[in-house]
């Protein structure tokens, strides 16, 4: 439980989110209050039952307006960025969304002269070819301008029970013939939970992390994008080839699929995968990873067969030893 000297409300800017939802609940658990920023708080009722009555309040906000922002921080104690896209939509852009409105929410916070947890990821460059990783760091650095005492996360990807990444392919496994390997699948990443993620930003909020510090996040291994797909297809007992989908072929399909509904997959994404989503020899050196927060980080095999169990082929689930 927090201390009577430690912030009692925090403002999470898109708390309805994946991760959102996580990090609401978990600092109910821990006594705070906290205010929900989000665009539509009327379909944000299902994070109430997580606290107390009254413990959890729901704001409507948007990153690309500032006097939003400014009223959803007002009177905080602490304030968390979880805003994030993964592919733009209409106004929704990465520099509205990732750059500029990260800055606001810092600037915002540093008028209420409280301190500001910024989620970013692993990846993050302003020299990338990818907008969203460029946008990603350009962020941190608005947010660093406006609260240099700011906390930034950056974790690699995210999986839990309602990610992007293994549910989607699991999706993708009941109803197509083979999964593809975009780049070859040769592609790095060091997954983790989100319940983990979560427990990071609580300790942040809490004061129990250098001010002006930046983290690595990333599960306890690291795997290849091919060696992913095959625990998930081995959990969900589902044989389906993996075939090869070289770079430019990919990014040729994402810029036709990047205007359906719900972007399967855009030249951006593409683009990441080109480099590794793993913690840097740097943040182990400074003692900046999940470790070091005394947070043991979950391994894939003992979170994802719990969630991926409605995707199971009947009667033949049978996941392998080491998952």
């Amino acid at each position: 439980m927090m201390t009577t000297a430690g912030p009692q409300l925090v403002t999470v800017f898109g708390g309805s989110g994946f991760v959102g939802r996580h990090t609401v609940r978990a600092l109910a658990e821990q006594g705070y209050r906290v205010r929900v920023a989000c665009r539509r708080p009327d379909l944000a009722g299902h994070l109430q039952p997580m606290g107390h009555v009254g413990q959890i309040q729901l704001v409507q906000a948007n990153l690309r307006y500032r006097w939003s922002i400014d009223r959803a921080v007002e009177g905080a104690d602490a304030v968390v960025n979880l805003v994030g896209i993964l592919a733009e939509g209409g106004r929704q852009t990465f520099d509205a969304v990732q750059a500029r409105g990260a800055g606001w929410v810092a600037a915002a916070a540093a008028a209420q002269e409280a301190p500001m947890v910024q989620l970013s990821a692993i990846g993050a460059d302003e020299n990338s070819p990818a907008a969203y990783a460029r946008t990603k760091a350009e962020g941190e650095r608005s947010v660093r301008d406006a609260a240099p005492d700011s906390i930034v996360l950056r974790p690699s990807i995210v999986f839990g029970p309602e990610d992007d990444f293994f549910n989607r392919f699991a999706t993708m496994a009941r109803f197509s013939p083979a999964l593809p390997l975009i780049g070859g699948g040769e592609s790095q990443f060091q997954p983790v939970y989100v319940g983990d993620v979560a427990a990071a930003v609580v300790k942040a909020v809490s004061g129990e992390l250098e001010p002006g510090s930046t983290w690595e996040l990333g599960g306890p291994e690291t795997l290849s994008f091919r060696e992913c797909l095959e625990r998930l297809l081995s959990i969900v007992g589902r044989d389906k080839p993996l075939v090869n989908l070289p770079f430019g072929l990919a990014s040729f399909i994402g810029s036709v699929a990047q205007y359906l509904p719900g972007a399967p997959i855009t030249p951006d994404q593409v683009e990441m995968l080109k480099t590794d989503t793993v913690v840097s020899d740097e943040a182990r050196a400074q003692g900046r990873t999940l470790a070091d927060m005394g947070i043991a980080p979950k391994t894939l095999g003992s979170v994802l067969p719990g969630y991926l169990v409605r995707f199971r082929k009947h009667g033949q689930f049978e996941p392998k030893r080491g998952l």
